[in-house]
C-alpha cells in the first residue's frame, strides 16, 4: 500500500467546528457578553430541547456523564449496603459512581455480538440488596431492554440508562434516555453531540426526581446558602450549553452520516474479502445504531499488531476497552478474578474501533480498509 498523503484521525473535531464556526462563535460571544456563565438561560433551554428530543419530561444539565450517573444514583438514595447490576465491559465511569457512593457494583457478562449486557445473566445476580440495574448502550446501540424491563418490574428495581454513547439511538421506537427511570448522557467533545469541554445531562419523566437532581447538582441547595442535602458541585457551564444548542439541530444529519459510513465500511470489508478475518458491528432488530464508534473484532493474537500497523500508516484507532471492569486494579477489592466473565474478557482482547465521524470520506474509509487488508494478507489469516 502506498504511503498516505494525510493522517486519518479516529475522530476529527476540526471539520465540524469549521462547518459551524459562525454560529458557534456567535453563541460563545453572546454568553461572554451576558456575563452569565453558570446555569444561564442556555442551560435551561438546552435541558428542554434535549428532553424533547429524547421524548421525556425533564432534563437536568450537569458537569459530565460521570456526574450524571452519580446524581441519578444519589437521587435514588443508593449507598452503602446497596448493589447495582451492570455489564463487566464498559468505560470505568459506569462503575465508579456506584463505588464512590459506597454501594457495590455487581457485574454480569455481555453478549458477544453487541457488547451489551446479557439480560439472561441478570436474574441470578438479584438479591435483597439489589437496588438498580445500569444497562450500558455501548458504542451507540441500545441494550436489549425488554427482558430488563420485566426483571426490574418483578423485583421493583430502578433502571438507570448509561446512554453516554447513545444519544439518538432507538429501541422499539423509543429514544435512549426514555427507556428507564433516568437516562444519563455525556457531552464529552468526541461524543455524537459533543461540547468543547466536559458536560452531561440526566433525563427523566419524574418531576420529583428532576427536582432532586437539580438540587443535588448545586451542593444540595434549593435556595442559595440553604443546603437540604449533601450534594456536589456538578453544574453545566452556560458556554457549553450554548455550544450544544448550536449543534443539536444538526445531530440527526450527523447520525445519518455515521450510519452511511458504517454501511460503507461493511461493504468495503466484504469487497476486500475480509469477513473471514474480522467481524463487523451487528445491528439488532428494532434498534437504531448511531455509531458513536465503529468497532470490529479481530483475532486476539493479531489485534495489537493491527493497531500498530494502522498507526504506522497514520490511521487512528483505539481499543475500547483493554481491561474489563472486574479486572481493574482499583476494583480488586470486589474479589473478581480472570475467567469470571469470559465474553467480556474475550472482547477486551479482540475489539478495535476504527475512524468514525460524520465527515469521514469514502476515500478515507477505502484507505482504512485497504490498510487492514494489507495486514491480514501479511499474516495469512484470511479464511479460505
Amino acid at each position: 500500500m502506498s504511503s498516505p498523503e494525510a493522517q486519518i484521525p479516529l475522530c476529527d473535531l476540526r471539520i465540524q467546528y469549521q462547518n459551524l464556526k459562525t454560529e458557534i462563535d456567535e453563541a460563545i460571544s453572546r454568553v461572554l457578553a451576558s456575563g452569565m456563565f453558570i446555569l444561564g438561560p442556555d442551560v435551561s433551554l438546552l435541558e428542554k430541547e434535549i428532553a424533547d428530543y429524547c421524548g421525556v419530561g425533564y432534563g437536568i444539565g450537569c458537569s459530565s456523564g460521570t456526574d450524571a450517573l452519580l446524581l441519578a444514583l444519589q437521587t435514588l438514595e443508593i449507598g452503602p449496603g446497596d448493589e447495582v447490576i451492570m455489564p463487566a465491559f464498559s468505560f470505568y465511569a459506569t462503575a465508579e459512581p456506584v463505588c464512590l457512593l459506597g454501594a457495590t457494583p455487581v457485574f454480569v457478562d455481555i453478549l458477544p455480538d453487541t457488547f451489551n449486557l446479557d439480560p439472561d445473566q441478570i436474574a441470578g445476580k438479584i438479591n435483597g440488596r439489589t437496588k438498580a440495574i445500569i444497562p450500558v448502550h455501548l458504542f451507540g446501540q441500545c441494550a436489549d431492554m425488554e427482558p430488563i424491563w420485566r426483571l426490574a418490574e418483578k423485583h421493583h428495581l430502578a433502571i438507570i440508562e448509561d446512554a453516554a454513547q447513545a444519544i439518538g439511538a432507538d429501541y422499539q421506537g423509543k429514544r435512549a434516555g426514555s427507556l428507564g427511570a433516568m437516562g444519563c448522557f455525556s457531552f464529552y467533545p468526541t461524543k455524537n453531540l459533543g461540547a468543547y469541554g466536559d458536560g452531561g445531562m440526566v433525563v427523566t419523566n419524574d418531576p420529583e426526581w428532576a427536582q432532586a437532581l437539580a438540587c443535588l447538582r448545586i451542593h444540595g441547595a434549593t435556595k442559595k446558602y440553604y443546603h437540604e442535602k449533601l450534594g456536589r458541585n456538578a453544574r453545566l457551564d452556560t458556554l457549553q450549553a450554548a455550544i450544544l444548542r448550536v449543534k443539536l439541530p444538526h445531530l440527526e444529519t450527523w447520525i445519518q452520516a455515521r450510519q452511511q459510513a458504517a454501511i460503507r465500511y461493511d461493504q468495503l470489508f466484504n469487497d476486500f474479502g475480509l469477513k473471514g478475518f474480522l467481524h463487523t458491528p451487528v445491528i439488532k432488530d428494532q434498534r437504531r445504531h448511531v455509531f458513536h464508534q465503529y468497532v470490529i473484532r479481530v483475532p486476539s493474537d493479531l489485534r495489537d499488531g493491527l493497531v500498530q500497523h494502522l498507526k504506522s500508516h497514520q490511521i487512528g484507532c483505539e481499543v475500547y476497552y483493554p481491561v474489563p471492569l472486574h479486572l481493574q486494579k482499583c476494583l480488586a477489592y470486589l474479589g473478581y478474578r480472570a475467567g469470571d466473565f469470559p465474553v467480556a474478557e474475550a472482547a477486551s482482547r479482540s475489539v478495535l474501533a476504527l475512524p468514525m465521524f460524520a465527515e469521514l470520506t469514502e476515500e478515507q474509509q477505502f484507505r482504512v480498509v485497504e490498510c487492514v487488508a494489507e495486514f491480514a494478507a501479511a499474516n495469512a489469516r484470511l479464511a479460505a
